[in-house]
This record gives C-alpha cells, sequence and structure tokens, in this order.
C-alpha cells in the first residue's frame, strides 16, 4: 500500500466514529492535552508572542491536509491588491529541503521552496518568503521589500508565536470530520475553539460547485462563508500554449495529483467529461522523482499546478506533453466585505506603513471572481 493510499485510507476512518477511531482515542487524549498546554503556554505569556510592523492576515485550517488553503491565499492577494494593499506570503514551505528562511523567486527550485509558496510566487508575483519561524520570515521579507504593507501567513493558525492581526479558518467538504482530535480525527484542534484557542475572525467553507456546502457549526459570533470550487476551462503545457479543457479528452490521457486529497482533482476531472486513461494518486508534496513513472507511462499528463514544476524537472526531450489544469474559486463576496471591516485603511503610497488611507481606497467593490490555482 502506497503512502497516499494509506493516507486515503486514515481519512476515510477518522470521517466516522468507527472502530478504527475509537482504538486512536487514547492517543487523541494526550494530542488534546499537549494542544491546550500550547494554547495555554501562549495566552498566558509563558511563550513569546511577537508582533509584525504591518497587519498580518492568517489563514489555515483546523483538519488536516487539502483544505483550499491556496487558492484561498491566492484569491486574498489579488482581492488585497485591487484594495490598495501590497501584500506578501510568508509560508513554512512544507516539503522542501533544508532549513533557515529564504525568498521564493520564479526561479528558486521547488525542492528548495516547497510546493504551494512556489505556485503562490507564480501565480500571485507578489514577494513569498518561506521559513519555519513565520517571524523571522516576515521580518526578512520586509527588510527585503520595504513597500510591502500587509502580510499574509499562509497556514499560519497553528503557529500561535505571530499575532494575528485577522484570521481565517478554511474547510471543505470533509467538514470537521468525526470532530475527534489526531489521530482519531482530522482536527488539529478542538472546534469549535476552546477557550485558550485563537479564535478566528472569518469561517470560508469550501466545496464543489456542483456538491451542496457541509455543516460547519460556527461559533459565534464567528460569521461564516462559502467559497465554490471547480477546474479552469483551459489547461497549459510547460511552454506556456494553452488548449480549452475539452480538447484534452479526445485522446487518452494519464493523470496525476501530487495532494492530500488527490482523488478530489481526478473526481473534478471526470465531472468535465475528462476521464483519464490511468491515474496516478501521489502524497502530498511529493519528492520530485515520483513523478518520472506518470512520464514513463507514454501518455499525455494532466495534472494540477501544485505538480507541474515537478513534472518540468524530471521531464526529458521525447517524453509526452505535460498539462496542468488551474483551479477557480468563487468565494462570496459577502466574505470580502467582511475581512474589510476587521482591516485598516491600506497606507497611502507615499506613506507606506504609516497607516494613512489611500485615497478612494473604500470606493473599490469587492471582485466576484477569483481564478487561482
Amino acid at each position: 500500500m502506497s503512502q497516499a493510499q494509506r493516507h486515503a485510507r486514515w481519512q476515510s476512518e477518522a470521517m466516522q466514529r468507527g472502530w478504527p477511531a475509537w482504538r486512536r482515542r487514547p492517543l487523541a487524549a494526550v494530542y488534546g492535552v499537549l494542544v491546550l498546554l500550547r494554547q495555554l503556554a501562549f495566552r498566558l505569556g509563558w511563550l513569546k508572542v511577537s508582533r509584525l510592523p504591518v497587519p498580518v492576515l492568517v489563514v489555515g485550517n483546523l483538519v488536516v491536509g487539502g483544505a483550499g488553503k491556496t487558492p484561498t491565499v491566492l484569491s486574498l492577494t489579488e482581492h488585497l491588491r485591487r484594495r490598495g494593499w501590497q501584500p506578501g506570503v510568508i509560508s513554512r514551505g512544507h516539503g522542501r529541503r533544508g532549513s533557515g528562511v529564504r525568498e521564493v523567486c520564479l526561479q528558486t527550485p521547488v525542492t528548495e521552496s516547497g510546493d504551494e509558496p512556489a505556485l503562490i510566487r507564480r501565480r500571485s508575483g507578489v514577494p513569498v518568503f518561506v521559513g519555519a519561524d513565520r517571524v523571522a520570515a516576515g521580518q526578512a521579507l520586509l527588510a527585503a521589500h520595504p513597500d510591502v504593507d500587509l502580510l499574509l501567513c499562509d497556514d499560519g493558525l497553528q503557529h500561535l508565536a505571530l499575532h494575528a492581526d485577522v484570521s481565517v479558518a478554511v474547510f471543505d467538504e470533509r467538514g470537521v470530520g468525526n470532530g475527534w482530535l489526531l489521530p482519531a480525527g482530522l482536527l488539529r484542534e478542538p472546534w469549535p475553539p476552546g477557550r485558550w484557542a485563537r479564535m478566528p475572525d472569518l469561517v470560508l467553507v469550501q466545496h464543489r460547485e456542483d456538491r451542496p456546502p457541509p455543516e460547519v457549526d460556527c461559533p459565534a459570533p464567528v460569521p461564516c462563508f462559502h467559497g465554490r470550487r471547480r477546474l479552469g476551462g483551459s489547461a497549459t503545457d510547460t511552454d506556456g500554449r494553452s488548449v480549452p479543457l475539452r480538447d484534452l479528452a479526445a485522446a487518452p490521457f494519464a493523470a496525476v495529483a501530487g495532494l492530500a486529497q488527490p482523488q478530489r482533482f481526478f473526481d473534478m476531472l471526470r465531472a468535465q467529461g475528462c476521464v483519464p486513461e490511468r491515474t496516478w494518486a501521489l502524497a502530498d508534496h511529493a519528492p520530485r522523482e515520483a513523478y518520472a513513472p506518470v512520464l514513463a507511462a507514454g501518455l499525455p499528463v494532466v495534472c494540477t499546478e501544485k505538480d507541474r514544476p515537478k513534472l518540468a524537472e524530471v521531464r526529458r526531450a521525447g517524453d509526452p506533453a505535460v498539462w496542468a489544469v488551474a483551479l477557480e474559486l468563487d468565494i462570496d463576496p459577502a466574505f470580502f466585505d467582511a475581512l474589510q471591516a476587521r482591516l485598516p485603511a491600506p497606507p497611502s503610497r507615499t506613506g507606506a506603513r504609516t497607516g494613512q488611507a489611500a485615497p478612494g481606497s473604500g470606493a473599490l467593490s469587492s471582485p466576484h471572481g477569483h481564478q487561482t490555482a
């Protein structure tokens, strides 16, 4: 059984309160105590919470794996720029080699940046820094890019060492699973949050456009909004050429996804009438070497934009074409209105980081459609 298959099996068990989940309840109880002690340590000042000189918007999830943080971050960067902000993004960079803080550039190998930061940098064009210490990453980004006046912290809900001015909790079709903590359930921390936890300011529940959203019990007064996820209408190869997605269905092809929820991508392809001849479900943050057998099969490859850089790195002359499909996320406009109400006005360009409002910044409306990857 592959790592991806084992992960899928565990997730299936963590969605129900069956015997496999009950067996892990003692471990979940221990984990819950550790989570509580850590939250207490930060809340009581035993562990330091650092503030950065610009507003920090944290995006994260309470369920493990693939809830849709990256599409949300991309949507937020687009919205914030429309509103007059100059955002930057900090992320841990899961799966990357090396340690410490570094900037993610277009030429940075994905093995050194991590999958999601590379995708965010390529799609958004905003400065991106990675580092396990998000405070140090934020300080380095602000030093290198003094025009940045707001930071988005990707996957930062549990990074309590960094003060969050606004936080967004993202859920997907799984909701809260069986409602239990790891490893008996999917939750990283209790939901609804306990007294000592970082209470999110907003909740965003994502779901496929052809399926209803799950029920997520949001504690008052935290508002809950929805985002509808679908595949883009085109696919782009490694040379930048685009074709309508439906054209790929005219010939046999293979599909690969190195995601926490790879089956979700395959199902969305099939819903568009694109039925792959063969599928490869790889583990999230799989090494680039894991993609070589996909190309060796000799079929054109359809993948997510997150997978494309690794496929491009192992692809050789004569290998089949690689086509990446973007993910589109349409977020309820009321979500952006609620976000704006919780953020200060963006500083003027002549007085960056002074807190002065940019002329006309309040006159822009929230975009209705956000195309992300």
